[in-house]
């Protein structure tokens, strides 16, 4: 691996694209153009991993480590999904990651794989959202609108998982029609953090809460999770994860419920870099049912960009990389202040890797206010149209926002379109002209932009809480992100650390009755 993905990739003809994108949502599907890039010196087959073993309980490994023991024998699918299942039965009542367990299914599958060989997630237990497609399985979005559908077909993405080994093992529960931390319909909280099980105030982080419990409760190995507004990279930061968010494209949307056209991406919430480059590898790559995907470089070899790159005793970054650090991301004297610190001065400290100061483009701040990032609500609420004239109480708790996206003007929603452009081109050349990564206190506006980004845990509160920082990158630039922070794991351990299993709990702990709830009027405010 020479060079990077990014370093290949035309970033002009990415901005023409992203035009061609927000276009399309006006006037329907259409051809996009292709990303002009550099022929990749490698591409990223389904590779199979050889990794040192850890000596820890079989739920707390990670999917590479659990690889490795299948395949050499030491570890059969079967027991690996007991495992799993034995820790659903314990603590689910408690963390209600769960709204539905396929545990006949799995363990008839675990058993099959068992008797043969296959891919790189061969045997692997995964926690599937309940907004991507199982064939024959209720989906149903968290809503009243998807109550009682049964998709005909799986989600290209939960395809390529199982074709590649995976183990559907259930689907987890979410924000309703992905929108805020994970909700019944209409606003009764359910999945709880897993670092808090006894506090159901403390966020899991949404929408894909489920998702991040199931993996950080050691229910499940891996995730998958959708982001339009930072529902991968909050959960995963909440519950001390690492989850990747991957450039517009790189992964196909079709079979998952849309909520915005140009911003929805599929993505991984895994216990470690590796893990992450281990499923993105299974879940990306074209897929002619979405024209989102078409056109744009092959899927680069993510699996040895998330392997360290050791010489002697050091680790070293597998390509020279400068981290931008954007103003006041270490200012203040709070937990996270002192751990971003902390986290800058070991990535310092890696040789190859350098942190740089950056100025913001210019108008920053007003490009990527409130009012500018609105303009992706017209997107969610056009598919439901029918709906919201037909019956507003298919929506429950998070009406409001599909009302603020039918009511959004054409203007607002024309200059927010131009705006965005001008933001991605001030961010391609200006921002990325300083550094080739960049840290983020927020999602804003890489979702926006269809720019990757990752989420990697940096340290814990006094309380024990994690925290989490993001990272954000060029196009594609999915390959140098996993190499940066595969580099900062192997001389950190805090993604090694797992939540206290859970007491259990008093009866009320069991319902969703005594666990608070949110109102409508609070959804705007927190919704993706």
């Amino acid at each position: 691996m020479s060079t990077p993905q990014d370093d290949q990739v035309d970033r002009r003809s990415f901005l023409y694209r992203a035009g061609a994108l927000a276009a399309a949502t006006t006037v329907g599907t259409l051809a996009l153009p292709s990303i002009a890039h550099a022929a990749p010196t490698t591409t990223g087959a389904a590779t199979l991993v050889d990794v040192p073993v850890r000596p820890v309980d079989v739920s707390e490994l990670t999917v590479a480590e659990a690889a490795t023991l299948i395949r050499t024998g030491r570890l059969t699918p079967e027991q690996l999904l007991e495992a799993c299942l034995d820790r659903i039965q314990r603590f689910d009542s408690t963390y209600q990651a769960f709204n539905l367990v396929l545990a006949d299914e799995a363990l008839a599958r675990a058993r099959a794989l068992g008797r043969t060989r296959g891919g790189a997630l061969h045997g692997i237990p995964l926690a599937i959202k309940d907004n991507y497609y199982t064939r024959g399985v209720t989906t149903t979005a968290n809503s009243y609108l998807f109550a009682d559908f049964v998709p005909p077909y799986d989600a290209t993405a939960v395809r390529r998982l199982t074709a590649a080994g995976g183990i559907v093992l259930g689907k987890t529960q979410m924000g309703p029609l992905a929108t805020t931390r994970a909700t019944t319909p209409d606003g009764r909280i359910t999945t709880v953090n897993a670092w808090t099980p006894a506090d159901p105030s403390t966020d899991p982080g949404g929408s894909s809460s489920g998702s991040a419990t199931a993996v950080a409760s050691r229910m499940a190995l891996s995730a998958v999770g959708t982001q339009t507004g930072g529902s991968i990279t909050a959960p995963s930061n909440a519950q001390n994860l690492t989850g990747l968010k991957p450039t517009m494209g790189r992964v196909s949307l079709h079979g998952i419920v849309p909520l915005s056209y140009t911003r929805d991406h599929p993505g991984p919430l895994a216990r470690d870099a590796m893990d992450a480059a281990i499923m993105l590898t299974a879940m990306a790559g074209a897929d002619p049912e979405d024209p989102r995907t078409q056109g744009l470089p092959p899927v680069p070899d993510l699996v040895a960009a998330a392997t360290p790159v050791v010489r002697g005793r050091g680790v070293q970054a597998r390509w020279r990389t400068r981290i931008g650090v954007i103003p006041g991301f270490t200012s203040g004297t709070s937990a996270t202040a002192v751990a971003r610190t902390t986290a800058l001065g070991v990535l310092a400290g890696i040789d190859g890797l350098s942190v740089v100061d950056v100025t913001m483009p210019d108008e920053w701040d007003l490009l990527t206010n409130a009012a500018f990032n609105n303009v992706r609500l017209p997107e969610r609420s056009e598919p439901f149209l029918p709906m919201l004239r037909s019956d507003l109480r298919g929506f429950g708790v998070s009406l409001t926002g599909w009302l603020q996206g039918a009511l959004l003007g054409a203007n607002e929603y024309l200059i927010g379109q131009r705006a965005k452009m001008l933001l991605l081109e001030r961010v391609l050349e200006d921002l990325f002209g300083q550094c080739d990564v960049v840290v983020q206190t927020s999602p804003t506006p890489f979702d926006a932009l269809g720019l990757p980004e990752l989420a990697l845990p940096i340290g814990f509160t006094a309380a024990g809480l994690p925290i989490g920082t993001i990272l954000g990158g060029k196009p594609f630039g999915e390959d140098r992100l996993l190499a940066v922070a595969a580099a900062y794991q192997a001389v950190t351990d805090w993604h090694h650390r797992r939540p206290a299993d859970p007491v259990v709990p008093a009866a009320k702990l069991r319902t969703t009755a005594d666990r608070g709830r949110i109102l409508a009027h609070e959804v705007p405010d927190l919704m993706q």
